[in-house]
């Protein structure tokens, strides 16, 4: 009964605020998007080590999604991403004043993250859909709604296909973990250098991030 009641509170809250002048024009921002790069080929970039293996120079003029704290290697890349995207809520609360303060891309943030991640006329607010049956679900309306898939990769290309690209390139993804600290309901506290991402402080010690779920990943993908 609570998980309805919350869900039926949330959905009232969403309508209220696309109804409302942010909101109608965040929906024109959003429906701007629709097939703005039709037949053009996009890369989606993981946040894995081997991304940095990449000769990324040769991407300076490409269509590319990043996501998270990936910023913490845009001065190496030597280039600015097309589109940011985040819809963890401990990246974003944990990295809010930095994802905040990017101006020179074009920011995509889950609204129910509005808390801590700002809408500013750099960034464009989704209705990130978290809890539904039966899962994995993919949105063929990014304006209207976008799924979670276990991972933000999954939202990275529902953008892609909303965009129209084709083909969509996927770079950068290793898809396995080294985890050696302790989760605690599913949220690991690091208390080292990150391993397992593209910079040693994407969640460097007393970052927090959950703890993976490689076979949830696989099962969207």
């Amino acid at each position: 009964m609570h998980r309805e009641y919350a869900k039926s509170k949330n959905y009232i809250k969403k309508s209220i605020w696309r109804k409302s002048p942010i909101g109608k024009e965040n929906q024109k921002e959003l429906l701007s998007l629709k097939n703005k790069f039709q037949h053009c080929r996009c890369f989606v970039m993981g946040n894995g080590p081997s991304l940095k293996r990449c000769e990324l120079s040769l991407l300076k003029n490409e269509i590319t999604i990043a996501s998270n704290a990936q910023y913490l290697i845009w001065e190496e890349m030597g280039f600015i991403p097309t589109f940011l995207t985040v819809e963890d809520n401990l990246v974003a609360e944990d990295r809010a004043i930095e994802l905040n303060a990017i101006q020179n891309t074009s920011k995509i943030f889950p609204l129910d993250l509005s808390y801590c991640l700002k809408k500013d006329k750099h960034t464009i607010m989704i209705n990130f859909i978290r809890d539904y049956k039966p899962f994995p679900q993919f949105s063929n309306d990014f304006s209207e709604k976008v799924f979670w898939g276990g991972t933000v990769s999954f939202l990275n290309l529902q953008l892609a296909f909303y965009l129209g690209c084709n083909p969509i390139y996927l770079i950068g993804f290793d898809h396995n973990y080294t985890v050696s600290e302790k989760s605690e309901n599913f949220v690991i506290t690091s208390e080292k250098d990150d391993v397992n991402h593209v910079h040693p402080n994407y969640f460097g010690k007393g970052y927090r991030w959950h703890d993976p779920n490689v076979e949830r990943m696989e099962r969207s993908y």
